[in-house]
């Protein structure tokens, strides 16, 4: 094991994927200039800036997808996703398809999103339902330097389109990397504490508010459940459905505004699948249906707080 911080994760796993594959390539919006050892290994030919361009980037992507090759392109800004829908939603997420099998697009496409980096609202929407909701996609979306690691090498190592975001304020934090050869499977949760009176259900940035609030439900005798769903599409749906019959109590956590959300279609599959064990209505604590402010102090008045998950949950119980 080593520490490093996320984006030292996302470097190596890159790095791996390329020494192992000559078929991966990476472009984007900076991206030669923010990974200069990458360009240093692996040459102007693998590793290239490009003009601002989202549609093109995404198209470009496909088209090298559909020839045989894994290209990564990062198109920054997850709201800039909406000038490449077409490329990645009716292109890249269909064609596989529509060719009946005889074209695969392994391409992976990385955004950051996410409040904490006070870069407003143009630059900051977690917008991840779009692309769980899109057919033919794959999404995730980690929490820690270990599974952007090893979720980033699955992503590229898979035949279908994925689209990676990255919560901006992880970027710069440190966790524990596995040495050697990680991989972590796309559409596995984990479950980080195991509890029997309550299931807590969040992704990327959130689980850490939620383990925080796990804490404190603890000191007062309430027993949470912490599970981080890594991958969105596909979704860990047996993971979800076993805690929810064990502890009988939901409550599911997003910063992504509540209306069509992650968490509606998780408790959905819960009251499909487990409605006989609930104790209680599955809750959902969201970001509120509006634009991220730009302003620090709003950007955590509109993200979702330890203290509201406590408060959530001691509704839950009764």
């Amino acid at each position: 094991m080593s520490e490093m911080i996320v984006n030292q994760a996302i470097g190596e796993a890159l790095a791996e994927e390329m020494r192992r594959d000559p078929t991966v390539i990476m472009f984007g919006e900076g991206v030669a200039t923010k990974r200069k050892d990458l360009v240093a290994e692996f040459g102007s030919e693998r590793v290239r800036n490009t003009p601002m361009a989202e549609g093109i980037i995404a198209g470009t992507a496909a088209g090298a997808a559909a020839t045989g090759l894994r290209p990564i392109v990062d198109l920054l800004f997850a709201p800039f996703l909406c000038l490449a829908m077409d490329e990645i939603i009716n292109s890249a997420g269909k064609l596989r398809y529509i060719s009946g099998g005889q074209f695969s697009f392994p391409l992976v496409a990385i955004a950051m999103t996410g409040g904490g980096w006070t870069v407003g609202a143009q630059h900051n929407h977690n917008n991840e339902a779009w692309f769980v909701h899109s057919p033919g996609l794959k999404v995730v979306m980690p929490s820690n330097a270990a599974d952007f690691k090893g979720l980033l090498k699955s992503a590229i190592r898979d035949d279908n389109p994925v689209i990676f975001f990255i919560d901006m304020p992880l970027m710069y934090q440190a966790g524990e990397v596995p040495a050697g050869e990680h991989i972590v499977p796309l559409g596995k949760a984990a479950t980080l504490r195991e509890g029997k009176d309550v299931t807590i259900i969040s992704y990327a940035k959130v689980v850490h508010t939620c383990m925080q609030a796990a804490n404190t439900l603890a000191q007062i005798g309430i027993s949470a459940e912490v599970i981080d769903l890594r991958s969105l599409k596909p979704l860990d749906e047996k993971a979800l459905i076993d805690s929810a019959r064990k502890t009988g109590r939901v409550l599911i956590v997003h910063e992504a505004s509540r209306m069509c959300g992650v968490g509606a279609e998780v408790a959905a599959i819960i009251a499909e699948q487990a409605f006989d064990a609930l104790k209680a209505p599955v809750l959902r604590l969201t970001g509120p249906d509006a634009p991220a402010p730009s302003s620090y102090v709003l950007e955590q008045a509109f993200m979702p707080q330890a203290d509201a998950v406590v408060a959530a949950v001691k509704k839950l119980m009764g």
